[in-house]
This record gives C-alpha cells, sequence and structure tokens, in this order.
C-alpha cells in the first residue's frame, strides 16, 4: 500500500505583514494532485496543522476542505494529530462529523478513538493512542500509535507516569506496550506524532527561526531509539526542514513543511513523503518536491542601483534585504527600494566599514556645536553609521524654529 506522509501546515501563518494564504491554498491543491496522482491508500499529518491556538476563518476553511478532498469524500482515510501551535481541543471538537467523511482528527496523546466502519474501511482496534485501520481491497490492516504534541509534564500526566520519570522512559513504556499489544507482522506497524526526536549521540537538531520551541535545554528532548521494533515508519512533525533520523530500513522522517516559513529556512526545498509499505517487510519511501510557493530570499548588497536591478528581476519572492552603505539611507533611496519590489519583509541597513567605529564616543563634550553632537548622537544609535544629507538639512529645520 502506499502512504502520504506530510506535516506542519502552519495554516493562517503570515511573514511579518505578509500572508501567506493565497500560497497555502495553492499548495494544499499540490499535496492533494500528489496524493492522487500516486494513488495514496491512507494520509498522515503530523500536526501543526495550523499556526495558533485560534486560526481565523479562511484558515479553518482551507483546512476542512483540504482534508475532505485528501479523504476522496470518505473513501480513503485521514489521519491528523495535533502539534505544538494547535489546540488539541478544536482539532478534537469536530472529530465525529469528519469521522463521516473518513478523517481522523486526533487532539490529545491520550485518545482513544471509538471504532466505526464506513463504506470503503473502518477502525476495527483502538485503545489509547492506538487505532487499526483495515481497508477494503488489502488483505492486511494497518495499525498506527499515534502520539499528538503534550509537553513533557502533560505527557506524563497522561501517561500515569511518576513526574520525575524521564520522558523517554514514558514514552518507551507507552509505546511498547501498545506495540506487543497490537503489531504483529500480519500487518503494517506506523507511529505518528509531533515531538521534538533527535537520533541519539547525533548534533541536536535546530528548530526554525520563529517557531515555538519544544525544547528547553534537554527537556521533552526524545530519542529515535525508543521507537518500538515493530514500527516500519515513523511520520514525524515540527522541523520543517526534510529528513531521516533513522534508517533505510526503518525510517523515522520529518516530511518538512510546504513552504519555506521563515528566513532561515531560505533556499530549502519542500517536500511530501510517499511511502510503499507492505507486512513483514521493509518500507521504501521517496520525498516528492513540492513547487509552488514563493521563494525567500536573503540578499545582500552594496550598492543601489544593484540592489534595484536584483530585486527588479526577482519579484515573486519574499526578501530579507541588507544594504551595506557609507552613510544612513535616504528616504528616496527607501522609496526607491520599496517600490522595485513589493516583498520586502525586513531591510537592515549596515555599515561598510567599522574600523574607525566612534559608535561609542565616551564623554560628551558639550563646546561642541549643535550639528557636531547631533552627528555623534545620530552615529551612536545607528551602528556607527553617517548621518546622510537630508537629515541634517531637517535637524537644521528644526533647530532653527526654535531659535
Amino acid at each position: 500500500m502506499k502512504i502520504l506522509h506530510t506535516a506542519d501546515w502552519h495554516l493562517g501563518k503570515r511573514l511579518d505583514r505578509f500572508s501567506r494564504l493565497e500560497e497555502q491554498v495553492s499548495v494544499m491543491d499540490e499535496i492533494i494532485q500528489i496524493a492522487d496522482e500516486q494513488n495514496a491508500d491512507l494520509i498522515l499529518i503530523a500536526g501543526d496543522l495550523f499556526d495558533n491556538f485560534n486560526p481565523g476563518v479562511e484558515a479553518v476553511e482551507l483546512f476542512y476542505k483540504t482534508l475532505k478532498r485528501l479523504s476522496l469524500n470518505g473513501k480513503r482515510p485521514v489521519i491528523a494529530i495535533s502539534g505544538n501551535h494547535d489546540s488539541p481541543s478544536l482539532i478534537d471538537a469536530p472529530d465525529p462529523l469528519a469521522r463521516e467523511c473518513g478523517i481522523i482528527l486526533i487532539g490529545h496523546p491520550k485518545a482513544a478513538i471509538s471504532c466505526f466502519e464506513l463504506e470503503h474501511f473502518k477502525v476495527s482496534k483502538s485503545a489509547e493512542g492506538f487505532i487499526e485501520v483495515e481497508l477494503k481491497g488489502l488483505s492486511y490492516p494497518v495499525r498506527i500509535l499515534h502520539t499528538p504534541y503534550a509537553n513533557e509534564i502533560r505527557l506524563k500526566q497522561y501517561f500515569g507516569e511518576d513526574k520525575e520519570a524521564e520522558l523517554n522512559k514514558v514514552l518507551a513504556g507507552h509505546w511498547q506496550k501498545n506495540a506487543d499489544d497490537f503489531c504483529d507482522e500480519n500487518g503494517i506497524n506506523l507511529l505518528i506524532t509531533h515531538l521534538y526526536m533527535n537520533k541519539k549521540g547525533a548534533p541536536i537538531l535546530e528548530e526554525p527561526e520563529g517557531e515555538k520551541p519544544i525544547k528547553i535545554g534537554n527537556a521533552d528532548l526524545v530519542f529515535s531509539d525508543i521507537i518500538p521494533p515493530q514500527i516500519q515508519y515513523t511520520a514525524l512533525g515540527h522541523l520543517h526542514r526534510f529528513q531521516n533520523i533513522g534508517t533505510e530500513e526503518k525510517p523515522v522522517v520529518y516530511s518538512s513543511s510546504p513552504l519555506c516559513y521563515s528566513f532561515s529556512e531560505a533556499g530549502q526545498a519542500k517536500y511530501v513523503a510517499l511511502i510503499d509499505a507492505e507486512p513483514g517487510r521493509p518500507v521504501s519511501y521517496e520525498k516528492i518536491a513540492l513547487k509552488n510557493g514563493k521563494c525567500l530570499e536573503r540578499k545582500s548588497f552594496d550598492d543601489i542601483e544593484k540592489t534595484v536591478d536584483w530585486l527588479t528581476q526577482n519579484q515573486d519572492t519574499f526578501v530579507e534585504l541588507t544594504l551595506e552603505s557609507e552613510t544612513f539611507l535616504k528616504a528616496d533611496e527607501r522609496k526607491r527600494l520599496y517600490q522595485s519590489h513589493s516583498g520586502i519583509v525586513h531591510l537592515i541597513p549596515k555599515v561598510k566599514s567599522l574600523e574607525n567605529d566612534e559608535s561609542h564616543p565616551g564623554e560628551i563634550n558639550l563646546s561642541h556645536d549643535m550639528e557636531t553632537l547631533f552627528k555623534n548622537y545620530f552615529k551612536s544609535k545607528n551602528g556607527g553609521q553617517e548621518a546622510n544629507g537630508e537629515l541634517i538639512r531637517l535637524f537644521h529645520e528644526i533647530t532653527s524654529t526654535q531659535s
């Protein structure tokens, strides 16, 4: 069977003052198209469905329309769990109605999904953190261990463990019990979770810039070696770069976000994972690139003309622009930059050289004239940049009205 794994949609997310909703509509269409073209039998969405606990109406509408289309109106099961950006109660709320469309929404780690049957598939077994799905036309079931996001304390409370116990021990015991009770080689065995997971002994993976952090110190850090041996594929959410922290035989995969959501992701390709699985054998998977959505670029220039030329030729981007100059940017220069490109998110002025840095002049010499004092003050507050002629003229206008 074929399984499509995606995560970290962050529907409703903005980039500073810019909405990403139009891009999100486009990339959701692309994910649906991939699922249909690849004849995926099952869809897994590993958390951070929305960007905040109270998503806007448009984001919620896009979410449900996308899930309905992914489910083929009930023919294909879709399983979505909450992430650290989601409200578990909001995700759980429409579940009874969603099930009629073949959609299983799981908000809390301790969730026990009621068994039900539709025309094309049924949930035949269920326990806390586990479901078994049987699809018409397949001679074997799919077993899914599921753990939506909860912080370290709440996870221990959910699973009834001593608060002093290590999180890895808590999860390892919970997952292994479900795996031992339900997962054998007569079915496909999967784990879906939204946790900060790392390979033991490997460098700590960096969380995306602007992402709500899960890891504080080593709290909430989970290692992949606690995944039960019965599990053939682990579908992860949270980190926005595609990566397999498991092995080729037993992949543990962050499928990536569908769009670049911060400038720390500039230049990253985005993917969904397509898994080919059967009982008792290692899975194979491929990453399928997503093409929709704007590129994020971090660019640095030291010349206005070169900057405007690049901006004019790269319109379909969001830009974090660093401009090196000897003096503070003039108002007409700023205006020209913003008029040449509608997607400048940040404009960062930078001094070309600070070898003769006088930005911290020490004691103020009150014997200096007002203009010199103003220039020194401006320089101290702007990283060593000189006040340009336009600012000096404005300073003279202000001081002349005061005399």
